[in-house]
């Protein structure tokens, strides 16, 4: 199959990463992430709504492992309520509003529109109502809802990178541990699932929703 690259010959790539929750960007696209400071020079711009506390410590060393292998980049961390994203709606658009006036990047990995996580949700429609002339790629976090979809876009990750992701989630978000699905098994049999969809070498991938492409 035919691979697209998003390098642009050696100019550094800008990524915006938005998360609802502290590990939600590492849970859906670390892996993405991983690969692409492989190939090439990328500045990171690195978001989280919620992140209040412990989580904001969590969220913070966790982006800070992915900013030193990236060329520049900067951590956004909000402190917006857990679970009442709906009802601060407001607010979060004005942050949004705030950090399009900031930054204009030429990716931008984000929660999926489908995703019945009302935090996760909103995220993934001021994403797209925020910017307009953008390549948006919307991540997936499983859970309870059992909301995974059929996403069109894949990442093979290599048997390192693979490996590399869940022991990054499991060393850097110990207030998740207790959760009854915040295990290494549930994250490697997503790897693996998209991993057969996209006949990956290694048997492992992320996947994304891409909703527009300008080929």
């Amino acid at each position: 199959m035919l691979e697209l690259s998003l390098h642009r010959n050696g100019a550094p790539l800008h990524v915006l990463c938005l998360g609802a929750h502290s590990d939600d960007i590492e849970i859906g696209c670390a892996g993405f992430l991983f690969e692409l400071l492989q190939r090439g020079p990328i500045t990171l711009t690195w978001a989280v709504l919620s992140a209040p506390g412990e989580r904001a410590i969590e969220a913070s060393r966790s982006a800070r492992v992915f900013l030193r292998a990236a060329a520049a980049g900067d951590v956004v961390l909000q402190k917006f309520m857990d679970g009442f994203f709906p009802a601060q709606f407001q607010d979060i658009k004005a942050c949004f509003e705030d950090l399009r006036r900031k930054v204009s990047p030429d990716l931008i990995l984000t929660h999926r529109l489908e995703d019945r996580h009302q935090d996760h949700r909103i995220v993934g429609e001021l994403t797209w109502n925020t910017w307009r002339d953008h390549l948006i790629l919307e991540y997936e976090v499983p859970k309870y809802e059992g909301d995974l979809g059929q996403p069109n876009a894949f990442v093979p990750l290599s048997l390192r990178t693979r490996q590399r992701k869940l022991t990054h989630l499991m060393r850097h978000f110990a207030s998740q541990r207790s959760k009854s699905w915040f295990r290494p098994e549930v994250f490697d049999a997503v790897m693996s699932l998209r991993g057969v969809e996209c006949r990956a070498p290694s048997g492992f991938a992320e996947a994304f929703h891409a909703r527009k492409l300008v080929l």
